[in-house]
């Protein structure tokens, strides 16, 4: 199955190679990258368990939905909210399994795959350490939790005119923690949400949006707005590169605002805020 979705016939067998790893006590994660027709339901149940039996070498496991850019060339099916809810069915499943015999949920779904689903996150607590939030697992909930616990009154917000932007997934989550931050404090912010036109709109993550698609979209927003953040989840490593090659200085030429790169958690954002 894998070879065929890859379109290598030659791949080697990914399963003989991590248990190889997990002989020489070598610990890994893992990612399933969710593809309707391919690899779901009963592949997915497969997969789940073949890697299972790896614990605990096998960390942890991360379902992710396909992402479908405007530059692939084989054809494949979208995951729609049918297709992420009997994933989730099964990653709940097997949860429950995996808590039972090892104490740990071991399989995860993505952010992605809970919005698409339409099913509410679990508490924060749900995800331990946060073995893949890199990966976006957990990353929403996080955010959300983190955001209970500041304290407005501590900062010393700017009175300057502030524009964020993120992507479309995590548009409403955001919206509702700023009109919350507007209305403790009268910050002025405004939030735009960003289209992904240079991988496919279908393409919804904030880490994978690109310069040119920030200035589009800021562009139009611009006026009555002093300072650009930036979060740096959309940076390369630690560079300040995008995805597309621009870099954070081109953001500033192209708008002629000054930029703020901040952290993408609520404390960060609020330190971006401040004088």
């Amino acid at each position: 199955l894998r070879r065929s979705m890859i379109g290598n016939k030659k791949a080697p067998d990914i399963l003989s190679e991590l248990k190889y790893m997990k002989a020489k006590k070598i610990k890994f994660h893992t990612q399933i990258v969710l593809c309707p027709g391919h690899n779901d339901k009963k592949e997915l149940e497969k997969t789940i368990n073949d890697l299972g039996k790896l614990y605990p070498y096998a960390i942890s496991m991360a379902v992710v939905p396909v992402g479908l850019t405007r530059h692939r060339e084989k054809s494949l099916n979208p995951v729609e909210k049918q297709d992420a809810l009997d994933a989730m069915a099964i990653v709940e499943k097997f949860q429950k399994r995996f808590m039972k015999k090892h104490g740990d949920p071991i399989v995860y779904g993505s952010d992605e795959l809970f919005i698409k689903s339409g099913l509410p996150f679990p508490p924060a607590r749900f995800y331990g350490d946060f073995p893949q939030i890199e990966n976006g697992v957990g990353m929403v909930p996080s955010f959300i939790h983190k955001s209970r616990f500041l304290r407005f009154s501590s900062h010393k917000l700017s009175k300057k005119r502030f524009i964020a932007f993120t992507g479309m997934s995590f548009y409403p989550y955001l919206s509702q923690f700023i009109g919350k931050l507007r209305e403790k404090t009268g910050v002025k912010i405004k939030l735009v949400p960003v289209n992904n036109d240079f991988f496919g709109r279908s393409v919804t993550v904030t880490g994978l949006l690109t310069g040119r698609d920030i200035i589009k979209s800021l562009s139009d927003n611009i006026d009555n707005s002093d300072i650009i953040l930036i979060p740096d989840v959309v940076l390369k490593d630690t560079n300040e590169v995008l995805l597309d090659d621009s870099s954070v200085s081109d953001i500033y030429e192209a708008l002629d605002r000054e930029v703020r790169v901040i952290e993408s958690t609520p404390a960060g954002l609020l330190k971006g805020l401040e004088d």
